[in-house]
């Protein structure tokens, strides 16, 4: 499929750079603001335009999520929704309203749908409270079209799940997938909005975080009840 040229000025600004990382940058190529003034000449705020492409699930990694990258480098990761496409690049409004931010919140439950952890709540291992706030998650449809939903997320989850996108009709087809019982449980799930974990699945999990070294550990306490 032909895309549209990057240099048409019919375009949104937003359009014309996500067009401009795709076929210019690169997926996994390296670019600086300079790069983004040298295409865009005149245009005010194309680099905030490239960065408004985060909230269509495209990452765009800067030097806080890639080490390696220079103070003024960008990293084109990953692409997301096809926001040249009709329908896909537009917004109700620059931002989120606190009418709409408040009814998200409260649909969510008041806590971040990628981690679980509720504004306020204090990560693990750190001095750091959690604050929630609103991203757009680009969900793959059953038809195999995208569509960017909103979502509550805190900040920490925001950062690292840039580009992260869903495929619902995977999660679908799972759920056809089901037996009877097992589709009961997960509805009871559903219903309660939470599922309480046993001592072993907890375990398992911090398990999972550890490092080699302490879950070799963990491996040797396991063998010696054998």
């Amino acid at each position: 499929m032909d895309l549209p040229s990057w240099e048409d000025t019919k375009l949104g600004t937003m359009k014309r750079a996500a067009l401009w990382l795709v076929t210019e940058v690169g997926e996994g190529n390296i670019f600086t603001k300079e790069n983004v003034k040298t295409a865009f000449p005149g245009v005010s705020q194309a680099d905030r335009r490239v960065r408004d492409l985060r909230e269509f699930g495209w990452q765009i990694d800067t030097n806080r999520e890639d080490a390696s990258l220079g103070q003024h480098e960008q990293r084109f990761v990953k692409q997301g929704a096809a926001v040249w496409e009709p329908g896909k690049g537009s917004r109700s409004g620059t931002s989120i309203t606190q009418t709409q931010r408040r009814e998200i919140l409260s649909r969510d439950g008041h806590f971040c749908r990628s981690c679980g952890i509720a504004p306020g709540e204090v990560y693990a291992g750190t001095y750091e409270s959690a604050q929630l706030d609103i991203a757009r998650r680009v969900v793959k449809q059953a038809d195999g079209s995208e569509a960017v939903e909103l979502v509550a997320e805190c900040n920490r989850c925001r950062v690292g799940g840039r580009g992260k996108a869903v495929d619902l009709g995977k999660v679908l087809a799972g759920v056809e997938a089901l037996s009877a019982m097992e589709r009961r449980m997960l509805m009871d799930w559903i219903e309660q909005d939470k599922r309480d974990f046993s001592q072993v699945e907890m375990l398992w999990a911090e398990y999972r975080t550890l490092p080699e070294e302490s879950r070799a550990r963990i491996r040797k306490a396991l063998a010696s009840d054998d």
